[in-house]
């Protein structure tokens, strides 16, 4: 499966004139269940967006990089179009797809010929028709007779006449390329001068927001963009998707990756939810630093717990972030509490950085990404081998490794393989019985001597090779 990134670095393309052109926005806009998420991923030619065949699947808005005939273009996921007003998550949904109409384009009004023309498909239309917008229609799910009367249907929509395809079996989708290489001919793409803010030469820093349902990471993110980027609320998991975010932080390009909220894997029966788990999962996975959101008012509790040690293991920076703090009323207590209870809890990471704040307000939210820059940089180290070994000698000096049926075992080399994270490689005799508590010992030594406070760090102990080994077998 590829990597979640939602912006590809596609380099610009000049004009005769020497104007940058910027990457069509095209929006995949209709009502719920009518095949947009399947539509987008196969033109973007990646499985990110979740399938299923609930109505109203997708909430957020979701972005991917891709080309067409050569041509940089970003497609846009959007929620199913909702006749709803007022602060109903519905009204929501729909204030998201109104917003990237109005952004986009070009738009791919899509409606499903099996079912034919709604009502919903009726006013969507009217919208769309006002807005101005190049239009395609698209008539999804044509790949049977039985979508014949909805195909002609669609010419009473007005947006023009309709194009047949079947997106999840790739029925159609040439023609589409062609109606879409055309309409992007006559659409103005050039860069005014502060529109491309995002260096794509650099990677991003790829971050991901994770943690229980309701915990507040969309709510967050939006403060930290200082944009109604995501949708939020007060119902327990809003987010169904991982949605990647671009934004400029101080010079540096960053990548925050929303993710839907994890419970305990008992609790998870729907198939949805466990897709969406999965993104999750898939989000950990991919990014650099992970920031564990929890609630002041229920800190540490065991789920939490739980996905800070699957971040662990996957060898991820850990900062963890504790919002609603506006809700604590005594602030200096309780966070030297939240502090001891972070390296009692998680030994594994000890010195991890806690950070309080409140993610509505915006309230002290400055200073997360300072101390997720400073956990990625410790994340990335690379120690030299000539510091190492002398570290090594004098750790050993001062408490050497226990005899194990009398016999000595002696710590001979460590080297550093890789960083992110740091890993190591120890080479000793009689590999196999050196204690999981001297290996701890070693761990928090380096943790501690050379400056790598709640960072993953992974020790490999490896017999040191023995040059009379293949001497007896020969006798």
């Amino acid at each position: 499966m590829d990597r979640p990134d939602d912006f590809e670095d596609d380099a610009d393309i000049s004009l005769d004139d020497g104007a940058q052109v910027r990457p069509a926005k095209i929006a995949i806009i209709g009502r719920p269940n009518v095949g947009k998420s399947t539509l987008f991923n196969r033109l973007s030619g990646k499985y990110i967006a979740i399938v299923n065949d609930t109505p109203g699947v997708t909430r957020d808005r979701r972005e991917m990089g891709a080309r067409l005939r050569g041509q940089p273009v970003t497609y846009i996921d959007t929620a199913g179009f909702e006749n709803e007003r007022g602060d109903k998550l519905e009204a929501r949904m729909r204030a998201q797809t109104e917003w990237a109409v109005q952004d986009a384009d070009i738009c791919l009004f899509v409606y499903d010929a099996r079912a034919g023309v709604t009502s919903l498909d009726e006013i969507f239309a009217d919208y769309v028709r006002k807005s101005g917008k190049p239009t395609l229609l698209i008539a999804n799910k044509c790949e049977s007779r039985a979508a014949d009367a909805g195909i002609n249907e669609g010419y009473a929509l007005g947006l023009g006449d309709p194009i047949e395809v079947a997106s999840e079996h790739n029925i159609g989708m040439v023609d589409l390329e062609d109606m879409m290489e055309l309409l992007m001919r006559g659409i103005d793409l050039r860069l005014s001068p502060d529109e491309d803010k995002f260096d794509r030469s650099e990677a991003p820093v790829r971050i991901a927001i994770v943690g229980r349902p309701n915990a507040g990471k969309s709510t967050l993110i939006n403060t930290l963009i200082n944009e109604d980027r995501l949708l939020t609320g007060p119902e327990a998991g809003v987010t169904r998707d991982a949605i990647t975010i671009d934004h400029m932080w101080h010079g540096r390009r960053v990548q925050f990756h929303d993710t839907a909220g994890m419970r305990k894997k008992a609790k998870v029966q729907q198939t949805l939810e466990k897709l969406s788990v999965g993104e999750s999962l898939r989000a950990i996975r991919f990014a650099q630093v992970v920031v564990l959101l929890m609630d002041a008012t229920c800190p540490f509790d065991k789920q939490d717990l739980q996905i800070a040690s699957l971040c662990i293991r996957e060898g991820r920076a850990l900062v963890i972030g504790v919002t609603k703090w506006d809700l604590e009323p005594n602030k200096s207590e309780a966070a030297k509490s939240l502090r001891e209870k972070a390296e009692r809890l998680l030994p594994q990471v000890r010195g991890v950085p806690v950070v309080m704040f409140s993610g509505l307000t915006g309230k002290s939210v400055d200073r997360l990404l300072p101390a997720i820059e400073q956990v990625q940089i410790d994340w990335s180290a690379k120690l030299k081998t000539a510091e190492l070994n002398d570290w090594l000698m004098e750790k050993v000096q001062r408490h050497p490794p226990p005899a194990v049926q009398g016999r000595r075992i002696k710590p001979k080399y460590m080297s550093q393989t890789k960083s992110r994270p740091p890993t190591f490689v120890l080479k000793c005799s009689r590999a196999d019985h050196l204690p999981a508590s001297y290996e701890r010992y070693l761990i928090n030594g380096l943790r501690e001597d050379f400056g790598l406070p709640g960072v993953p760090i992974r020790l490999f102990v490896k017999a040191d090779k023995n040059p009379f080994h293949d001497k007896a077998k020969q006798k």
